[in-house]
């Protein structure tokens, strides 16, 4: 039954969005959709070869798509920042950005470019750089900011003891860690963008579970073959308990093009314990409704990537 839900996605001409993780699994389902209601999509990618494989598959579905790629690491605060210069330096505004890309449970602690918990630094801090150095073209586009967190986030909270894991390391801990920080920094975006009149709608979205690559085989993170809990998904996915790929970025597409979005809501599906079904509002989840903690978290992020909100 999953395979059959489906939501309407108003037309989107004239906007241009910028969706990261767009190059295969859910973020090029939800790039597909966009630029078949005549949104112009650009992909920062950070591998070439699958962001080149990702426009032809989009152009394939949506003849005459207008798709593009940028060069991006979230890893790595210089990439991000190179991105950010590229953007300004076309002078368009962005009308939509999508934070979907993220890494998750790397078997062993790993770290960013820039010496950050590989998750910290990829789910979280790249994202957070990435929206301060386009606040500019967010607010001349009167953006809508979609954080993709996770249903993780639902428990645990911000690892502040140990923010980076150097005294120890454990995986989910982490991952938990990373979503709750990115949830919390997009509710802060909310707040600032209602008190300084920025015109941007910061909304937040996860996407179940659903069976992508996340928790599959990936030698980048150290994981040589699937996990269990992927194979699981799968069956799950089969039996039409959890989401499909495709289903499971309808949370994010109807919190990036919903006409009655307001700031600080919070989209995923609404089947049993969240993990499959079809999209719908949902209650904050208790780690991310604390106005303090989200503060903490914007100024410590300005803090640790060296960029702040201008």
């Amino acid at each position: 039954m999953s395979r059959e839900i489906d939501i309407t996605v108003p037309d989107q001409s004239g906007r241009r969005a910028v969706i990261t993780g767009g190059s295969d699994g859910i973020g090029l389902g939800i790039a597909t959709r966009l630029a078949a209601v005549g949104a112009e999509v650009v992909l920062p990618v950070r591998n070439p070869h699958k962001g080149e494989a990702a426009l032809a598959s989009i152009r394939a579905a949506v003849p005459g798509a207008d798709v593009s790629l940028r060069a991006l690491d979230l890893s790595s605060l210089d990439s991000v920042a190179a991105l950010g210069r590229t953007l300004l330096d076309e002078d368009r505004p962005v009308h939509l950005l999508v934070g979907n890309a993220g890494v998750m449970t790397p078997p062993d602690r790993r770290t960013t470019a820039d010496g950050f918990e590989l998750q910290l630094g990829t789910n979280h801090l790249g994202h957070a750089a990435l929206v301060l150095h386009l606040l500019p073209l967010l607010r001349a586009g009167r953006a809508r900011v979609v954080s993709q967190i996770s249903v993780a986030a639902a428990r645990g909270r911000v690892h502040w003891e140990d923010l980076s894991w150097e005294r120890s390391y454990d995986g989910m801990a982490a991952y938990r860690s990373s979503k709750i920080a990115y949830g919390l920094f997009g509710m802060e975006l909310a707040r600032r963008s209602d008190a300084a009149g920025w015109g941007i709608t910061s909304v937040l979205s996860h996407p179940g579970v659903a069976p992508t690559s996340l928790l599959a085989a990936r030698p980048e993170v150290g994981r040589a073959e699937d996990t269990r809990e992927v194979r699981l998904i799968r069956r799950l996915s089969a039996w039409g308990v959890a989401g499909t790929p495709r289903t499971a970025g309808l949370p994010a597409l109807l919190a990036a093009t919903a006409p009655d979005a307001e700031g600080g809501r919070l989209y995923g599906p609404r089947g049993p314990g969240h993990i499959g079904g079809a999209p719908a509002e949902q209650r904050l989840y208790r780690s991310l409704r604390d106005a303090g903690e989200a503060r903490r978290v914007w100024e410590t992020s300005e803090r640790l990537v060296g960029v702040r909100a201008a």
